[in-house]
């Protein structure tokens, strides 16, 4: 079983356009995981976004996400009672290189959880993120009815942060991935290799067709001309016969007996040429007209005074 699948990819990648073809998929494979194929509707919003707002919420989110503007900072605004670290946990790899912050209403103040996912390098970074993930949510208890407001505490305690050296200065940039970009660049340049390779091959076929049809056309004229000249041949042997045939023909006539004998020898060589052998179709018209001269100069001749030889 194993020594068959073995056999079987091997016969699918063991050349160059297998080797193309799984090189596409690996590129492919890549590029849906690093988009997001497996991120749940939180990473999925946290991509391109720098608020979340769960469904029942309410909160305006275009003026959540002005508030923020363009900050390494993303926050979670999730129904009451919903597990934060588990919402927070699902944008690891989504909000890569930003402070995260999941808050939901609990009774009079808010409930929140802070996680850093700015990159790690020591264990002063760690400190660091620490102190991130326990400062940014101060002074939001207060303004519990006022989720616009409390936002714009947690981005004041944001840029303080940054100001304190504690969270990189600097834009959050929202691109497409790598990976999405060498697929489409795969994409388009496959497919215009593939129509250019198409259209070269089409081309290419069709003037080996044409050329193929006008041999084609060539030799089945050849060979027309060639069977009506060998049924003129036929009619003057015929015409022939009536004049020289016969015992007093056969006797005095050797000559309409030789023309006779290398007509019914061309005629096998013209019934076997094969098609497309114009050389062949070119040599047999030659004989024919050979033969017909032959049959005129006959034709021409006295019954009485026949040349020796003709």
């Amino acid at each position: 079983m194993i020594s068959t699948l073995r056999r079987l990819l091997g016969g699918l990648f063991g050349n160059a356009f297998g080797g193309a073809v799984l090189g596409c998929l690996v590129l492919a494979g890549w590029a849906v995981w690093s988009g997001g194929i497996l991120d749940g509707p939180i990473a999925r919003e946290v991509r391109s976004s720098a608020v979340y707002v769960a469904p029942g919420v309410d909160l305006d989110r275009g003026a959540a996400e002005r508030i923020i503007g363009n900050r390494r900072l993303v926050v979670l605004l999730m129904e009451p009672g919903h597990d934060l670290p588990s919402a927070c946990g699902q944008t690891e790899r989504a909000a890569a290189g930003t402070v995260v912050l999941a808050m939901s209403r609990a009774g009079e103040d808010w409930a929140t959880y802070g996680c850093s996912r700015l990159p790690r390098h020591d264990n002063r970074d760690l400190g660091r993120a620490i102190v991130v993930e326990t400062t940014i949510d101060q002074g939001t208890d207060a303004l519990v009815d006022q989720p616009l407001e409390a936002l714009k505490m947690v981005v004041l305690n944001y840029d303080r942060l940054v100001r304190a050296g504690l969270v990189p200065d600097g834009a959050r940039t929202i691109s497409p991935s790598l990976p999405r970009y060498l697929l489409a660049g795969a994409a388009v340049g496959g497919v215009l290799a593939g129509t250019t390779t198409l259209w070269l091959i089409g081309r290419r076929a069709g003037r080996l067709a044409e050329a193929r049809q006008a041999r084609r056309v060539g030799h089945a004229d050849g060979r027309a001309a060639l069977t009506a000249a060998t049924a003129a041949l036929a009619q003057q042997i015929v015409d022939l016969d009536q004049r020289f045939g016969g015992r007093a023909g056969a006797r005095v006539r050797p000559a309409y007996l030789r023309l006779a004998g290398d007509y019914a020898r061309l005629l096998d060589e013209v019934t076997a040429v094969g098609p497309g052998d114009e050389r062949a179709v070119r040599r047999l018209r030659g004989e024919v007209d050979t033969l017909s001269r032959r049959a005129s100069r006959l034709a021409d001749e006295p019954t009485g005074r026949l040349r020796r030889g003709v």
